[in-house]
C-alpha cells in the first residue's frame, strides 16, 4: 500500500478536479446534467482510481487503477475540447488545462512503468 497523501500525482490529480469544479461553476445552467456533471464525474474518478489502487495490495493493482485513471484523464480532455468548441471554455483555458492534463498522464506512465519493473522482479523473486 502506499500513502496518497505523498504522491504527487495524487495531489495534482486533487487541484486538477477541484480547477475543473471551479471553471464549471460559470457554464450555461442548462449544461449542469451533461457536460459539467460529465467532466466532474471524470475529474474526481481521476484521483479516485489513483487513491484506490495505491491502497490495494500489490503494484499490480495498482497499476490497473492507474490505467482506469488515464482513461478518465483522456475523457476529461475530451470534455474539454467540447467545451472550447461550445464556447464554454477559452482557447487559453482549454490550453492550460490540456496542459495540466497532459502532465498529469505523463506521471500516471511513469509511475505505471516503475509499478511494471517491481511487478517484474516479484515474479522473478517468485520463480527462484
Amino acid at each position: 500500500m502506499h500513502n496518497i497523501e505523498k504522491l504527487t500525482i495524487w495531489k495534482k490529480s486533487l487541484d486538477l478536479a477541484e480547477e475543473i469544479y471551479k471553471i464549471t461553476d460559470s457554464y450555461p445552467k442548462h449544461e449542469l446534467f451533461g457536460i459539467v456533471s460529465q467532466m466532474r464525474r471524470a475529474a474526481v474518478s481521476i484521483g479516485s482510481n489513483i487513491a484506490e489502487g495505491a491502497g490495494r495490495d500489490g503494484a499490480a493493482e495498482f497499476n490497473r487503477f492507474l490505467s482506469i485513471a488515464n482513461g478518465s484523464a483522456n475523457e476529461l480532455r475530451f470534455q474539454i475540447e467540447v467545451s472550447t468548441r461550445r464556447s464554454f471554455i477559452t482557447e487559453d483555458t482549454r490550453q492550460i488545462l490540456v496542459s495540466e492534463i497532459n502532465h498529469l498522464i505523463s506521471m500516471n506512465v511513469k509511475l505505471q512503468n516503475r509499478l511494471k519493473e517491481e511487478i517484474i522482479r516479484n515474479n522473478r523473486k517468485s520463480a527462484s
